[in-house]
């Protein structure tokens, strides 16, 4: 993911594209349109938009 990407997820159960503007270590500020308010500026944890990692079991 990098600042200029174009992304989709789900925000308030319904799904939306979002461009990214501002990348940090543990969060990401998301560009988004609404009705209302077209070019908001989302802030969200990095973990939340990308899915996190998933755990590696360890095989015994």
């Amino acid at each position: 993911m990098k600042v200029g990407d174009t992304i989709k997820l789900n925000f308030a159960g319904k799904p939306k594209e979002a461009v990214v503007h501002k990348l940090f270590a543990n969060s990401v500020y998301l560009k988004m349109d609404f009705e209302k308010d077209k070019g908001k500026i989302v802030k969200r944890k990095l973990h939340a938009v990308t899915g996190g990692a998933k755990k590696k079991s360890k095989a015994k």
